[in-house]
């Protein structure tokens, strides 16, 4: 709902701050007095584009800020997550434009720059004006089918749910026939590619186990002489072993002598024990590093075979196994396809039929709700002087490339303005006021369950008076009963149905012309309905009457 306006600098209008409430709220004046500059700058909050000539005389920027208070779960707070604004749902939502007299302009919401499209998205869902030239709203014929679906209470999900599963099978049906068709024409090559990988039969992990065995049977072969030739020096009844075994022995004899022969025999028995050792792992680093020159050529010949076969499949090594795995399948897939794609086009058409069924239920609850929906808007026509014309709603067939979760049918309001006349789109009314009375006996009929909570009707009674302004400000009052309805009137029948009354005038001090808005009370009020029954001149009978409007309400 919208909550507060505050206008600065906007044609005539030099400073103006308005508090909204639920309701109807009337706002009358005399003509020029600049109702319309209201209805601009609110505009101008929600996006329409900026205009130069809205600045006021002399003032270097025009600004408006509209302030909305919006429940949790409103449409808008999607809106300005997706356009990276933060908002509370608990905290009232301000919306602010500037004009720069260069025609430039800025926009925030709740101080945070926005974009004039935000605006306009953030507008179209907050406000709903209807006005001589509304070209949104009910105009448009893309919101017609949901309007009748929560007209008609209809519950669409049935089709909805229907439709994805037979896209889902669809889908999968076209990606059978695409790589059953990719399949056949290289059926040659996988079948080739299969019988050639299957027989390699490559491992995850070889290329580095084979490559791990190479380097060290290719270490191995560098060793192997100097190995040889150190064991050599140690091992055998000429090694270095052998003579201090012989060492050892003759200083044990020698040893009972003399300390230092005991000493001597000693370091030689550590030397000969230290030799052992050395000798031992000698032993096992020959065994480490032996290697088979058959088997060092069959482990090269198989790393190079399989690195050339990674290649040629542009694939890793390590990915060959997988790869072998799903040519196989593919290769399965399409001995058995077309087993398969049989399948899934009956299970396609099986779906088909199941949404054509949904949709058939929808289509003929939708055609119940239309002929529901003809009726209470042609009970609405009359009292609003639109007793000559037609309305219905038109439920036409969609091609097929058209069918969608919502269904097979297209919506669309069509009038007829006079006796044998054609029917026609909304839009395409040629009186204003007509379209307005149309608008608003849709919206009654309706019961604006899917409507903005903030509705504006701007000069919808123009051109009709009496009765036909007392339907209007009846058929008003019952709308703003659910939510907020601003009205800009000349008719004292819809002024007086109003729960608020503004006064719009505009003075002079004969130099610069300011419009300004007044809230009236209850005299002020019957005094504004007086000049609008009476015109410039209010008189006494002019003032009864306005008392008689005003307690009729």
């Amino acid at each position: 709902m919208l909550t507060a306006l505050a206008i600065r600098d906007v044609v005539l209008i030099e400073a103006l701050d308005l508090e909204f409430g639920h309701g109807l709220a009337a706002l009358t004046g005399e003509t020029g007095a600049g109702k319309s500059i209201l209805l601009d700058s609110l505009g101008l909050a929600l996006g329409v584009r900026a205009d130069a000539g809205l600045v006021r005389q002399g003032a270097a920027q025009a600004s408006v800020s509209a302030s909305f208070d919006l429940p949790s779960g409103h449409p808008a707070f999607a809106a300005l997550a997706e356009g990276g604004i933060d908002a509370d749902p608990g905290e009232p939502l301000v919306i602010r434009r500037v004009v720069r007299a260069d025609g430039g302009s800025r926009a925030y919401v709740n101080d945070q720059a926005a974009s004039a499209g935000l605006l306009r998205t953030l507008g179209s869902g907050l406000v709903e004006v209807h006005g001589q030239h509304d070209d949104r709203g009910l105009l448009n014929p893309r919101g017609h089918r949901a309007l009748l679906d929560t007209f008609g209470r209809i519950d669409a999900r049935p089709a909805a749910q229907t439709h994805e599963r037979w896209r889902a099978a669809e889908a999968m049906l076209d990606q059978a026939a695409t790589e059953l068709e990719a399949a056949a024409r290289d059926r040659d090559w996988l079948a080739h590619a299969v019988e050639e990988l299957t027989r390699f039969a490559a491992e995850p992990g070889e290329e580095a186990a084979l490559a791990d065995e190479r380097a060290s049977m290719q270490k191995g072969a560098r060793l192997a002489d100097e190995l040889t030739t150190a064991a050599e020096l140690i091992e055998g009844s000429e090694g270095a072993l052998a003579l201090l075994r012989q060492a050892a022995r003759r200083l044990d004899r020698l040893a009972p002598e003399d300390e230092t022969l005991a000493a001597a025999l000693a370091a030689v028995d550590r030397a000969v024990i230290e030799a052992s050792e050395a000798e031992d792992r000698l032993a096992e680093a020959r065994a480490a590093f032996a290697y088979d020159p058959a088997r060092l050529e069959a482990i090269e010949t198989r790393l190079f075979d399989l690195r050339a076969l990674a290649r040629k499949h542009r694939v890793d090594p390590d990915a060959l196994a997988a790869l072998t795995a799903e040519l196989t399948e593919r290769l399965g897939r399409l001995d058995s396809g077309h087993e398969g794609i049989a399948a899934l086009e009956k299970a396609a058409s099986i779906a088909r039929a199941a949404y054509l069924d949904a949709a058939a239920i929808l289509s003929e609850a939708r055609a119940a709700a239309a002929a529901r929906l003809d009726r209470a808007v042609a009970g609405e026509l009359a009292p609003l002087k639109l007793d000559s014309a037609r309305f219905r709603t038109a439920i036409a067939p969609l091609a097929e490339t058209q069918w969608s979760p919502a269904g097979r049918d297209r919506v669309e309001f069509e009038i007829a303005t006079n006796p044998g006349a054609p029917f026609a789109p909304l839009a395409k009314i040629a009186s204003g006021g007509e379209l307005s009375r149309f608008i608003l006996a849709l919206k009654v009929a309706l019961a604006e369950e899917t409507g903005s909570a903030t509705m504006i009707f701007d000069e919808i009674d123009r051109g009709v008076g009496g009765a036909v302004a007392a339907a209007i400000g009846e058929r008003l009052s019952r709308l703003a009963a659910g939510g907020q309805l601003l009205v800009v009137t000349h008719s004292p029948q819809v002024a007086a149905r109003a729960d608020r009354h503004w006064l719009i005038a505009k003075r002079s001090d004969g130099l610069v012309a300011r419009t300004g808005v007044h809230v009236l009370d209850s005299g002020e009020r019957r005094e504004e309905i007086a000049r609008m029954l009476s015109g410039a001149e209010v008189t006494d009978e002019a003032r009864a009457q306005a008392q008689r409007l005003l307690a009729a309400a």
